[in-house]
């Protein structure tokens, strides 16, 4: 039902925006920006904006692109599908030649064939459900490494802590559940146990039952894969309910709010993440003008988003151009671009050709690299 309604429901989108028209002011060029500025994600989301809008201002102050002053238009998907095709057909309307963003995968999902149709290139920055590969018309471009990736991470750091069974908790939706199901296949395939495999609701608060049944399994870890708004709430339940096996969290999770919310729960807590500020050297300079212009550090997915633009102009330098055609083209064929979080290659399934994921953990109510 859900798949017929969203083929419904992206049709419906299509009609509209395949007549729209696609210019836009002389000496201007429009890049979208696809996020969540409303709902649980909004403090990523928003983050993630601006660090693609200081990438803007940045290539503006050094001339522009192709000659020209880059505009920007957000489209909030807040996180929803239904909602992110709204904000993808809103997108296109406005003439976009290209989208930087994506950050919930179950909301990127459904846009990517909005995107196909009017061939506009989408650089995706956070999201990385592998359901995204499949669905990809030939435009999506993923700077964030998959859930694959992930899943080898955590595999091979709960074996280097001795742990032998695990208790797997997602949220039902395209990105958690896909990390839960390839994360369950390969801690199976190396002869380990899951002795739990549960699913909550999105925005469920009240944790209390999936507690009990988690802790009558008695899990080494617990490893929770989807977002840190509910995901801290039930750390600290578990922490509370007396649970002391380990604990690791997914990427959607990577927040400094999840620290914040679970509060002393948070403590020793794991998550896979791609690389953070913190220790990205060719951060610093990033980092130091982010926070000059937003008085706020940069956040989780901030460098992967500043890439993301920058990558975006580099691939219409190389080409030359604004048609979208050609920009992806040059998408397609980079190698080893040289961003702040890393390099920047694809696979011919315009996935990450590399993991970027680090293990973090909370030790003195930060975020720390897991040694």
């Amino acid at each position: 039902m859900f798949k017929k309604s969203l083929l419904m429901m992206v049709s419906a989108a299509l009609a509209v925006v395949l007549a729209a028209g696609t210019g836009f002011a002389a000496g201007e060029v429009k890049v979208g920006i696809m996020i969540p500025t409303t709902g649980g994600t909004a403090t990523d989301g928003k983050d993630m904006e601006s660090a693609i809008k200081l990438a803007v201002d940045e290539i503006n102050a050094s001339g522009g692109l192709l000659g020209k002053t880059i505009v920007t238009e957000t489209g909030d998907d807040a996180c929803d599908p239904q909602q992110a095709v709204a904000a993808a057909s809103k997108l296109i309307s406005a003439g976009v030649v290209g989208v930087v963003g994506g950050y919930c995968s179950s909301a990127t999902l459904p846009t990517l064939a909005l995107y196909g149709e009017a061939k506009v290139p989408f650089v995706i920055t956070a999201s990385n459900s592998t359901a995204l590969v499949g669905a990809n018309p030939g435009i999506g471009f993923m700077i964030n490494s998959t859930g694959d990736a992930q899943a080898d991470t955590a595999v091979g750091l709960f074996e280097s802590i001795g742990v032998k069974s695990i208790a797997i908790v997602h949220m039902g939706e395209a990105y958690s559940e896909d990390l839960a199901k390839i994360s369950r296949s390969k801690w199976e395939a190396k002869g380990h146990k899951v002795v739990a495999y549960e699913v909550v609701n999105k925005g469920e608060q009240d944790f209390s039952s999936l507690v009990t049944t988690l802790k009558s399994k008695s899990p080494d870890a617990i490893f929770w894969t989807a977002y840190y708004a509910e995901g801290s709430l039930l750390v600290k339940q578990l922490r509370q309910a007396g649970y002391r096996g380990k604990i690791a969290i997914g990427d959607g999770s990577n927040s400094p709010k999840f620290i914040e919310i679970a509060g002393s729960a948070a403590e020793g807590v794991y998550c896979f993440s791609n690389p953070i500020v913190d220790y990205l050297p060719a951060a610093k300079g990033f980092a130091e003008n982010f926070k000059k212009k937003y008085n706020v550090a940069p956040g989780p997915y901030s460098t992967l988003s500043y890439d993301g633009m920058m990558l975006f102009a580099d691939a219409v330098k190389r080409a030359g151009s604004f048609d979208k055609a050609a920009v992806a083209k040059a998408l397609k064929e980079t190698k080893d671009y040289q961003g702040i979080a890393g390099p920047v290659s694809f696979t011919d399934k315009l996935t990450l050709a590399r993991s970027n994921f680090v293990v973090l953990e909370v030790k003195d109510q930060k975020w720390q690299l897991h040694k």
